[in-house]
Protein backbone atom coordinates (compact mmCIF):
# COMPACT_ATOMS: atom_id res chain seq x y z
CA UNK A 1 0.00 0.00 0.00
CA UNK A 2 1.37 3.49 -0.85
CA UNK A 3 1.84 5.97 1.93
CA UNK A 4 -0.48 8.61 2.54
CA UNK A 5 2.40 11.30 1.38
CA UNK A 6 3.05 9.15 -1.72
CA UNK A 7 -0.42 9.13 -2.37
CA UNK A 8 -1.26 12.64 -1.68
CA UNK A 9 1.40 13.44 -4.28
CA UNK A 10 -0.22 11.54 -6.95
CA UNK A 11 -3.45 13.10 -6.36
CA UNK A 12 -2.46 16.49 -6.19
CA UNK A 13 -0.01 16.03 -9.86
CA UNK A 14 -2.98 14.07 -11.25
CA UNK A 15 -5.93 16.32 -9.99
CA UNK A 16 -3.96 19.66 -10.84
CA UNK A 17 -1.92 18.52 -13.50
CA UNK A 18 -3.20 15.16 -15.37
CA UNK A 19 -3.50 17.15 -18.96
CA UNK A 20 0.03 18.76 -18.56
CA UNK A 21 1.83 17.70 -21.75
CA UNK A 22 5.17 16.00 -20.40
CA UNK A 23 7.94 16.66 -21.91
CA UNK A 24 8.92 12.91 -21.92
CA UNK A 25 7.79 10.03 -19.25
CA UNK A 26 4.47 9.82 -18.20
CA UNK A 27 3.08 6.88 -16.35
CA UNK A 28 0.34 5.00 -18.14
CA UNK A 29 -2.50 6.96 -15.76
CA UNK A 30 -1.54 10.04 -17.68
CA UNK A 31 -0.11 11.04 -14.02
CA UNK A 32 2.83 13.06 -14.55
CA UNK A 33 5.38 12.10 -12.22
CA UNK A 34 7.20 14.72 -9.67
CA UNK A 35 10.28 15.74 -11.90
CA UNK A 36 8.47 15.94 -15.24
CA UNK A 37 8.58 19.46 -16.81
CA UNK A 38 5.40 20.04 -18.00
CA UNK A 39 3.19 22.40 -20.21
CA UNK A 40 -1.45 23.03 -20.38
CA UNK A 41 -3.63 22.98 -23.27
CA UNK A 42 -5.91 26.10 -22.68
CA UNK A 43 -9.68 24.59 -22.29
CA UNK A 44 -11.84 25.65 -25.59
CA UNK A 45 -14.19 28.16 -24.36
CA UNK A 46 -16.66 27.81 -27.08
CA UNK A 47 -20.05 25.59 -27.57
CA UNK A 48 -22.02 25.62 -30.25
CA UNK A 49 -24.81 28.20 -31.27
CA UNK A 50 -27.40 25.37 -30.30
CA UNK A 51 -26.43 25.23 -26.75
CA UNK A 52 -25.98 28.20 -26.27
CA UNK A 53 -29.27 29.59 -27.38
CA UNK A 54 -30.72 27.01 -25.45
CA UNK A 55 -33.56 27.03 -22.71
CA UNK A 56 -32.80 25.17 -19.63
CA UNK A 57 -33.51 21.16 -20.06
CA UNK A 58 -35.27 22.01 -23.24
CA UNK A 59 -34.93 18.63 -25.12
CA UNK A 60 -34.93 20.79 -28.64
CA UNK A 61 -31.21 21.45 -27.40
CA UNK A 62 -30.51 18.04 -28.37
CA UNK A 63 -28.47 16.87 -30.46
CA UNK A 64 -25.76 19.02 -29.17
CA UNK A 65 -22.11 19.99 -29.58
CA UNK A 66 -19.35 21.25 -27.45
CA UNK A 67 -15.88 21.87 -28.29
CA UNK A 68 -12.83 21.14 -25.38
CA UNK A 69 -9.15 21.17 -26.62
CA UNK A 70 -10.65 21.20 -30.55
CA UNK A 71 -12.05 18.04 -29.67
CA UNK A 72 -15.91 18.16 -30.38
CA UNK A 73 -18.34 15.83 -28.98
CA UNK A 74 -21.65 15.34 -30.13
CA UNK A 75 -24.60 14.26 -27.46
CA UNK A 76 -27.85 12.78 -29.63
CA UNK A 77 -30.09 12.97 -26.33
CA UNK A 78 -30.19 14.50 -23.01
CA UNK A 79 -27.99 12.49 -21.15
CA UNK A 80 -29.70 10.54 -18.27
CA UNK A 81 -27.17 8.26 -17.26
CA UNK A 82 -23.82 10.04 -16.22
CA UNK A 83 -20.47 8.61 -15.12
CA UNK A 84 -18.03 10.96 -14.05
CA UNK A 85 -14.66 10.08 -13.05
CA UNK A 86 -13.42 13.57 -12.38
CA UNK A 87 -14.43 15.02 -8.47
CA UNK A 88 -14.34 18.43 -9.94
CA UNK A 89 -16.86 17.40 -12.68
CA UNK A 90 -18.94 15.61 -10.57
CA UNK A 91 -19.11 19.07 -8.60
CA UNK A 92 -19.34 20.70 -11.68
CA UNK A 93 -22.98 18.38 -12.15
CA UNK A 94 -24.39 18.95 -9.12
CA UNK A 95 -23.89 22.56 -9.23
CA UNK A 96 -25.78 22.88 -12.94
CA UNK A 97 -28.42 21.11 -11.79
CA UNK A 98 -27.57 17.69 -13.45
CA UNK A 99 -27.44 15.92 -10.05
CA UNK A 100 -30.29 13.18 -10.66
CA UNK A 101 -29.05 12.41 -14.04
CA UNK A 102 -25.61 11.27 -12.30
CA UNK A 103 -25.43 7.13 -11.98
CA UNK A 104 -21.97 6.56 -10.86
CA UNK A 105 -18.82 8.61 -9.52
CA UNK A 106 -15.53 7.54 -8.94
CA UNK A 107 -13.45 6.96 -5.52
CA UNK A 108 -12.79 10.54 -4.76
CA UNK A 109 -15.85 12.15 -5.53
CA UNK A 110 -17.27 12.58 -2.01
CA UNK A 111 -18.48 15.93 -2.77
CA UNK A 112 -21.84 17.01 -2.72
CA UNK A 113 -22.57 14.03 -0.13
CA UNK A 114 -25.40 12.75 -2.39
CA UNK A 115 -22.73 12.04 -5.22
CA UNK A 116 -23.53 8.06 -5.71
CA UNK A 117 -19.87 7.06 -5.16
CA UNK A 118 -18.24 3.50 -6.53
CA UNK A 119 -15.12 1.74 -6.86
CA UNK A 120 -14.38 3.64 -10.43
CA UNK A 121 -11.26 5.22 -10.47
CA UNK A 122 -10.50 8.36 -12.48
CA UNK A 123 -6.48 7.65 -12.49
CA UNK A 124 -6.93 3.90 -14.05
CA UNK A 125 -9.78 3.60 -15.23
CA UNK A 126 -11.61 0.36 -17.23
CA UNK A 127 -13.85 0.42 -19.73
CA UNK A 128 -15.50 -2.83 -19.14
CA UNK A 129 -16.39 -1.48 -15.35
CA UNK A 130 -17.53 1.95 -16.27
CA UNK A 131 -19.90 0.30 -18.97
CA UNK A 132 -21.53 -1.68 -16.32
CA UNK A 133 -22.70 0.90 -15.59
CA UNK A 134 -24.46 1.61 -19.17
CA UNK A 135 -23.60 5.56 -19.18
CA UNK A 136 -25.06 7.63 -21.90
CA UNK A 137 -21.91 10.16 -21.23
CA UNK A 138 -18.68 9.91 -19.53
CA UNK A 139 -17.02 12.66 -17.95
CA UNK A 140 -13.45 12.38 -17.32
CA UNK A 141 -10.32 14.74 -16.52
CA UNK A 142 -7.62 13.16 -18.38
CA UNK A 143 -7.57 10.06 -21.50
CA UNK A 144 -5.72 7.24 -18.58
CA UNK A 145 -5.44 3.86 -20.41
CA UNK A 146 -7.22 5.10 -23.82
CA UNK A 147 -10.51 4.97 -22.04
CA UNK A 148 -11.88 7.30 -24.43
CA UNK A 149 -11.62 5.02 -27.83
CA UNK A 150 -12.83 2.24 -25.75
CA UNK A 151 -16.21 3.50 -24.87
CA UNK A 152 -16.29 5.36 -28.19
CA UNK A 153 -15.83 1.90 -29.74
CA UNK A 154 -19.46 0.52 -27.61
CA UNK A 155 -20.81 4.77 -29.03
CA UNK A 156 -20.54 6.07 -25.14
CA UNK A 157 -20.12 9.78 -25.95
CA UNK A 158 -16.87 11.22 -23.67
CA UNK A 159 -16.04 14.53 -22.06
CA UNK A 160 -12.50 15.28 -21.10
CA UNK A 161 -11.92 18.32 -19.19
CA UNK A 162 -8.57 18.94 -18.41
CA UNK A 163 -7.33 20.77 -14.85
CA UNK A 164 -8.42 24.66 -15.61
CA UNK A 165 -4.83 26.79 -15.63
CA UNK A 166 -7.41 29.90 -15.29
CA UNK A 167 -10.86 30.84 -14.16
CA UNK A 168 -12.12 31.31 -17.62
CA UNK A 169 -11.35 27.47 -17.75
CA UNK A 170 -13.04 26.98 -14.96
CA UNK A 171 -16.17 29.24 -16.21
CA UNK A 172 -16.01 27.30 -19.66
CA UNK A 173 -16.06 23.87 -18.66
CA UNK A 174 -18.99 24.89 -16.13
CA UNK A 175 -20.76 25.97 -19.22
CA UNK A 176 -19.86 22.85 -21.49
CA UNK A 177 -21.03 20.85 -18.48
CA UNK A 178 -24.36 22.94 -18.41
CA UNK A 179 -24.66 22.37 -22.66
CA UNK A 180 -23.76 18.89 -22.93
CA UNK A 181 -26.52 17.61 -19.97
CA UNK A 182 -29.42 20.26 -20.95
CA UNK A 183 -28.51 22.62 -17.93
CA UNK A 184 -27.16 25.48 -20.06
CA UNK A 185 -29.31 27.77 -18.21
CA UNK A 186 -28.45 27.12 -15.05
CA UNK A 187 -24.75 26.77 -15.69
CA UNK A 188 -24.67 30.68 -17.08
CA UNK A 189 -26.38 31.06 -13.25
CA UNK A 190 -23.43 29.18 -11.86
CA UNK A 191 -20.78 30.81 -13.45
CA UNK A 192 -22.55 34.38 -13.15
CA UNK A 193 -22.89 34.12 -9.74
CA UNK A 194 -19.11 32.52 -9.11
CA UNK A 195 -18.23 35.94 -10.81
CA UNK A 196 -20.23 38.12 -8.83
CA UNK A 197 -19.02 36.62 -5.16
CA UNK A 198 -15.60 36.75 -6.21
CA UNK A 199 -16.06 40.54 -7.38
CA UNK A 200 -17.38 40.97 -3.73
CA UNK A 201 -14.32 39.20 -1.90
CA UNK A 202 -11.87 41.16 -3.86
CA UNK A 203 -13.64 44.62 -3.26
CA UNK A 204 -13.82 44.17 0.43
CA UNK A 205 -9.77 43.23 0.40
CA UNK A 206 -7.95 46.05 2.72
CA UNK A 207 -5.55 48.22 0.72
CA UNK A 208 -1.74 47.41 1.39
CA UNK A 209 1.71 49.59 1.31
CA UNK A 210 3.34 46.17 0.48
CA UNK A 211 1.56 42.93 -0.39
CA UNK A 212 1.46 40.10 1.66
CA UNK A 213 3.71 36.87 0.65
CA UNK A 214 2.68 33.71 0.97
CA UNK A 215 3.60 29.80 0.22
CA UNK A 216 0.92 27.38 -0.57
CA UNK A 217 2.05 23.59 0.43
CA UNK A 218 0.71 20.83 -1.49
CA UNK A 219 2.19 18.04 0.41
CA UNK A 220 4.61 17.84 3.36
CA UNK A 221 7.65 17.15 0.98
CA UNK A 222 7.25 20.73 0.01
CA UNK A 223 5.72 20.70 -3.42
CA UNK A 224 4.24 24.24 -4.24
CA UNK A 225 2.39 26.07 -6.47
CA UNK A 226 3.86 29.32 -8.82
CA UNK A 227 2.07 32.40 -10.13
CA UNK A 228 1.37 30.55 -13.46
CA UNK A 229 -1.19 27.79 -12.03
CA UNK A 230 -4.97 28.03 -10.94
CA UNK A 231 -4.30 28.27 -7.67
CA UNK A 232 -1.56 30.32 -8.10
CA UNK A 233 -4.16 33.27 -9.68
CA UNK A 234 -6.67 32.90 -7.02
CA UNK A 235 -4.40 33.71 -4.54
CA UNK A 236 -3.48 36.64 -6.89
CA UNK A 237 -6.52 37.91 -6.72
CA UNK A 238 -6.26 38.50 -3.47
CA UNK A 239 -3.49 40.67 -3.68
CA UNK A 240 -1.07 37.80 -2.39
CA UNK A 241 2.77 37.67 -3.30
CA UNK A 242 3.87 33.95 -3.88
CA UNK A 243 7.49 32.88 -2.69
CA UNK A 244 7.93 29.65 -5.03
CA UNK A 245 8.23 31.91 -7.71
CA UNK A 246 11.65 33.06 -6.72
CA UNK A 247 12.93 29.55 -6.05
CA UNK A 248 15.79 27.91 -8.19
CA UNK A 249 14.14 25.46 -10.96
CA UNK A 250 10.37 27.24 -10.71
CA UNK A 251 10.06 28.28 -14.23
CA UNK A 252 10.98 24.75 -15.47
CA UNK A 253 8.73 23.04 -12.98
CA UNK A 254 5.32 23.36 -14.82
CA UNK A 255 4.25 25.53 -12.13
CA UNK A 256 4.40 22.45 -9.39
CA UNK A 257 8.42 23.00 -8.11
CA UNK A 258 9.35 20.87 -4.75
CA UNK A 259 10.79 24.00 -2.47
CA UNK A 260 13.40 23.16 0.30
CA UNK A 261 12.92 24.06 3.63
CA UNK A 262 15.89 26.01 4.08
CA UNK A 263 14.87 28.61 0.78
CA UNK A 264 10.96 28.95 2.79
CA UNK A 265 12.76 29.78 5.93
CA UNK A 266 15.68 32.50 4.27
CA UNK A 267 11.84 33.68 2.07
CA UNK A 268 10.08 33.32 5.18
CA UNK A 269 6.31 34.49 3.74
CA UNK A 270 3.70 36.21 5.93
CA UNK A 271 1.56 33.55 5.52
CA UNK A 272 1.61 29.68 4.84
CA UNK A 273 -1.20 27.55 3.73
CA UNK A 274 -1.78 24.29 4.21
CA UNK A 275 -3.70 22.00 1.64
CA UNK A 276 -2.11 19.03 2.80
CA UNK A 277 -4.31 18.72 5.84
CA UNK A 278 -6.28 15.78 5.10
CA UNK A 279 -3.82 13.35 3.32
CA UNK A 280 -0.68 14.37 5.45
CA UNK A 281 -1.81 15.94 8.82
CA UNK A 282 -0.21 19.45 8.70
CA UNK A 283 -1.01 21.56 10.81
CA UNK A 284 0.25 24.50 12.81
CA UNK A 285 1.81 22.84 15.43
CA UNK A 286 3.28 20.46 12.88
CA UNK A 287 4.69 23.39 10.62
CA UNK A 288 6.19 24.98 13.80
CA UNK A 289 7.56 21.97 14.88
CA UNK A 290 9.99 21.63 11.63
CA UNK A 291 13.03 22.37 12.07
CA UNK A 292 14.39 26.05 11.53
CA UNK A 293 10.34 26.98 10.37
CA UNK A 294 9.96 28.75 14.34
CA UNK A 295 12.08 31.77 13.04
CA UNK A 296 9.75 32.30 10.41
CA UNK A 297 7.01 35.48 10.70
CA UNK A 298 3.92 33.21 9.57
CA UNK A 299 5.04 30.93 12.30
CA UNK A 300 5.58 33.62 14.89
CA UNK A 301 2.58 35.62 14.48
CA UNK A 302 0.08 32.52 14.20
CA UNK A 303 0.10 33.15 10.44
CA UNK A 304 -0.66 29.20 9.65
CA UNK A 305 -3.40 28.64 7.55
CA UNK A 306 -5.14 25.31 7.67
CA UNK A 307 -7.12 24.71 4.27
CA UNK A 308 -9.29 21.86 3.13
CA UNK A 309 -7.20 19.90 0.65
CA UNK A 310 -10.23 19.19 -1.70
CA UNK A 311 -11.67 22.69 -1.88
CA UNK A 312 -7.86 24.17 -2.34
CA UNK A 313 -7.29 21.55 -5.29
CA UNK A 314 -10.13 21.25 -7.77
CA UNK A 315 -11.08 23.90 -9.96
CA UNK A 316 -14.80 23.84 -9.92
CA UNK A 317 -17.85 25.88 -8.11
CA UNK A 318 -15.97 25.85 -4.99
CA UNK A 319 -12.73 27.68 -5.91
CA UNK A 320 -15.26 31.05 -4.40
CA UNK A 321 -14.90 29.10 -0.86
CA UNK A 322 -11.00 28.77 -1.58
CA UNK A 323 -10.94 32.50 -2.33
CA UNK A 324 -13.17 33.49 0.62
CA UNK A 325 -10.73 31.29 2.96
CA UNK A 326 -7.53 33.41 1.54
CA UNK A 327 -9.26 36.32 2.36
CA UNK A 328 -10.32 35.68 5.59
CA UNK A 329 -6.86 34.57 6.42
CA UNK A 330 -5.47 38.03 5.10
CA UNK A 331 -7.56 40.11 6.98
CA UNK A 332 -5.94 39.03 10.19
CA UNK A 333 -2.57 39.95 9.85
CA UNK A 334 -1.93 43.48 9.97
CA UNK A 335 1.22 44.50 8.68
CA UNK A 336 1.34 47.10 6.09
CA UNK A 337 -2.51 48.14 5.96
CA UNK A 338 -2.33 51.23 4.65
CA UNK A 339 -3.40 54.03 6.71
Amino acid sequence: MRSPTRTRLALVLAALALVLAACGDDDASGVATSGDAAEVDETSETTEDTAQDADEGDEAAFPVTVTVDGTDTTIDAEPQAIVSLSPTATEMLFAVGAGDQVVAVDELSYFPEEAPVTDLSGFDPNVEAIIGHEPDLVILSGDGNDVVAGLEAVDVPTLVLPAAMTMDDTYAQIEVVGAATGHVGDAAEVVAGMQSDIDSLVADLPERDEPLTYYHELDDTLYSVTSDTFIGEIYALAGLENVADAADGAADSGGYPQLSAEFLVDADPDLVFLADTKCCGQDASTVGARAGWGEMTAVQQGNIVELDDDIASRWGPRIVDFLEAIVAATAEVDAGVAG
